[in-house]
């Protein structure tokens, strides 16, 4: 490890700490007492306030109520960051109470002028596609809350111009696309569902708790949603066109690739549409659907599809 990474590992090591001495130093980076002595020394000249503590038992002491002091990035760590924060452009809302814009300039002070020049001739050149979306999601920070706390939510949800109200226990947040979804359990029929956020109108905390914890519901998701009369399906695709499968799946879905490819799952009825829709997306590359009964819906749709193309 090189002296400036040591010291910036140190940085941080050292600041969740109240007292430490040589030996900690030496054992933790496998350095010499003298390295050691240098390198506090060092982390002084950086600005970190240490003190030093004399006699048979002495030892080092950082000042309370103190700063952390300044964190050296390396450029690709630099660029990494940046990145990341490039992805929350794409999202209208997210959990946190923050400004990407704000974000961005907190995090230029912490850089000098050549990392600085560096982000910004990666920015023109390093393109981030993204769906913006308009849609407002305002209660995410209060779902996270609720997650945390593992607690109840009382919501109303909006879908195709009706409002119905629900008593859900969220487990998961995601976010795909521009969108971001809320996973649970609803309390009433005990079944795993999946919410558009932007569609949640209203959400509150209820003072009473759930008797299933956070790990319990999501090792349990799968086996929540699916229903005594959910249906087995298998569908041979290409071994190309797996690629398709990885950028876009299901959790009730998995591949298996040998010799052959295909993808397996189960969906529940009344989900028949939207597993015919996912399908219809590989085309030319699907070989083999089982049951019948989701091939004969997928006609269907294609049929029906067809007939309205002809009638434009």
């Amino acid at each position: 490890m090189k002296k400036s990474e040591r010291l910036n590992d140190m940085i941080r090591y050292l600041n969740s700490r109240e007292y430490f001495n040589l030996n900690d130093l030496m054992a933790k980076y496998n350095i010499s007492k003298s390295t050691a002595l240098r390198d506090i020394s060092s982390l002084e000249q950086l600005g970190m306030p240490i003190f030093s503590e004399h006699g048979r038992h002495g030892r080092y002491g950082i000042l309370k109520n103190r700063l952390l002091s300044p964190i050296i990035f390396t450029i690709d760590e630099v660029f990494a960051l940046y990145f990341a924060m490039l992805t929350l452009e794409s999202y209208q809302s997210t959990p946190f109470h923050l400004s990407v814009h704000k974000l961005n300039e907190k995090f230029e002070n912490c850089l000098s002028k050549n990392q600085i020049q560096q982000i910004h001739k990666m920015k023109k050149v390093l393109q981030f596609e993204v769906n913006q979306h308009k849609n407002v999601s305002r209660f995410l920070d209060k779902i996270l809350k609720s997650i945390l706390n593992e607690s109840i939510c009382k919501i109303r949800y909006l879908k195709n111009n009706e409002q119905k109200s629900y008593h859900i226990q969220f487990f998961k947040i995601s976010a795909k696309f521009g969108q971001w979804y809320a996973t649970g359990i609803e309390l009433n029929t005990n079944r795993y569902r999946v919410f558009r956020c932007d569609r949640i109108t209203f959400t509150e905390e209820q003072d009473f708790h759930s008797h299933f914890s956070i790990d319990e519901l999501i090792s349990r998701s799968l086996e929540i949603y699916q229903s005594d009369k959910s249906i087995d399906f298998e569908v041979e695709i290409l071994a190309q066109a797996k690629d398709l499968f990885y950028k876009e799946h299901y959790p009730s879905m998995k591949i298996e690739i040998g010799n052959k490819t295909v993808v397996k799952g189960f969906y529940n009825p009344g989900e028949e549409e939207f597993i015919a829709n996912y399908f219809m997306r590989y085309g030319h590359d699907v070989i083999s659907v089982k049951p019948a009964s989701l091939k004969q819906f997928i006609q269907d749709k294609i049929e029906s599809l067809f007939n309205h193309y002809q009638k434009l």
